[in-house]
């Protein structure tokens, strides 16, 4: 006979599953969709849809014309073919020795035809000049890498001054290891101030204090990537296993030592995968502050982007694309190293 007392449906009245979501939660969901679809109507995210709609249709022949597959076709023609070579008039090139031309380059002579005023007629008529070019079929790829190192070289400066001014900063901010309340506090305020100061307002106002080039560009990466890494480096710090920080600590460990020898064992994985992360950020981000004078590559893209030459900036952008590729792989070969 079973000894084990059969449970009554009272017995069971006890236990209840709680629902996954309440009348509290519904209420939430529900402002947030009428908040959502608000904000929506200002950002037109209905014509968004619709133009994204069309463009569908008419790419797979469901549609005749569309603005948006219409947009990016002109696009395309304009970017395409990239531009290579660069042509240059002798007459501008200071002491051009035709004997003397680059690897690859030739000079060309070709007769222009140009309408001029005639000063006695006041009639415009055709004449036709002769000028010289020096071509060198590589001579604009060649430039687009130049930029592009500047670029790099930019962003490995201002990944490495990020780095040196977030070690302290990350200490102070670091709510273990903070000195006292006013550096804590301090420390906190100065990280949320750069971090709140994006790349490119910031460039703004430092080509203003240090002129076109690449100071600014340097210095206005460095502060954003100052902030954001010394409050991840605060954070791991302050979340590091603290048994070996205790372990040493009772025998007479100071807190520099402490750091060293039982939390940045725990937390350099981390530190190098947010570093170089800032790293490939900055590269990308080197090619933004460029478009305000901060130096790199952006700002050879936005002269030619002015001057409408599109073919210049189609290869400005795959050279950019394949830089930021070929270091992302590099990033994660490092990374799986590292761990």
């Amino acid at each position: 006979m079973n000894t084990h007392a059969l449970k009554t449906p009272a017995d069971n009245a006890g236990w209840r599953l709680d629902p996954p979501y309440g009348a509290r939660a519904l209420l939430i969901v529900i402002a947030a969709l009428m908040l959502f679809l608000y904000t929506g109507q200002r950002v037109e995210m209905g014509r968004m849809a619709a133009l994204t709609l069309d463009g569908a249709l008419a790419a797979v022949g469901l549609k005749e014309q569309s603005q948006v597959t219409s947009g990016l076709g002109a696009l395309a023609d304009s970017l395409f073919p990239l531009q290579i070579s660069y042509r240059t008039e002798t007459s501008r090139i200071e002491g051009f020795d035709p004997d003397q031309l680059p690897w690859l380059a030739r000079v060309e002579t070709l007769q222009v035809t140009e309408s001029r005023l005639n000063p006695h007629t006041l009639k415009m008529e055709d004449e036709v000049s002769t000028q010289t070019y020096l071509v060198e079929p590589l001579g604009y790829l060649w430039r687009v890498a130049v930029k592009m190192v500047e670029t790099f070289e930019i962003a490995i400066w201002a990944t490495l001054l990020a780095v040196l001014g977030s070690v302290p900063l990350a200490y102070c901010s670091a709510r273990n290891y903070a000195p006292n309340r006013l550096l804590y506090v301090a420390a906190r305020a100065i990280v949320s101030m750069f971090r709140a100061m994006p790349e490119l307002i910031c460039a703004l106002f430092l080509v203003l204090a240090y002129g076109f080039g690449p100071i600014a560009g340097v210095l206005a990466l460095a502060i954003h990537s100052m902030g954001f890494l010394g409050k991840f480096y605060a954070e791991d710090i302050e979340t590091a296993d603290a048994k070996p920080q205790e372990a040493l600590a009772a025998i007479g460990a100071s807190k520099p030592r402490v750091l060293a020898y039982a939390v940045l064992p725990q937390v350099m994985p981390k530190f190098t995968g947010y570093t170089l992360y800032i790293l490939d950020r900055n590269v990308r981000m080197a090619t933004v502050v460029g478009l305000v004078g901060a130096g790199g590559i952006g700002q050879e893209l936005k002269g030619r982007y002015d001057m409408y030459q599109y073919a210049y900036v189609g290869t400005i952008l795959v050279v950019i694309f394949i830089t930021v590729f070929l270091l992302d792989q590099v990033a994660a070969r490092l990374r799986r190293r590292l761990s």
